[in-house]
């Protein structure tokens, strides 16, 4: 079984440059203060492709990736002793990762 995940899941985002106004606020005290911390012409903020999608992602407060109620079946089956583990399933899909991420796949 071979399972591609192309840039890591992450949503594609293209690069922005320039101030959005969502970094820190700046406080100045004097002309001093105000002089270092303001941008200089040519500065420029480029954000990775993670970085956008942990912003987007708590920007939203999306919680709907999580599956409520596959999480409380598997809640209520290790309550009950009922859920089982199937090692050689888990290991399969460790295996399978490790060749993705360019080893032997042999430990």
């Amino acid at each position: 079984m071979n399972t591609t995940i192309p840039n890591n899941g992450l949503p594609k985002f293209t690069q922005t440059t320039g101030s959005s106004g969502n970094g820190p606020a700046a406080t100045a005290s004097g002309p001093a203060d105000a002089a270092a911390s303001a941008p200089k012409a040519g500065d420029q903020l480029k954000l990775t492709d993670s970085a956008l999608a942990l912003q987007e992602a708590a920007r939203t407060g999306d919680s709907s990736a999580i599956d409520a109620p596959r999480v409380e079946r598997l809640r209520q089956a290790l309550a009950d002793g009922s859920y089982t583990i199937d090692a050689n399933r888990i290991a399969e899909r460790m295996l399978a990762l490790e060749q993705q991420l360019g080893g032997t796949g042999k430990a």
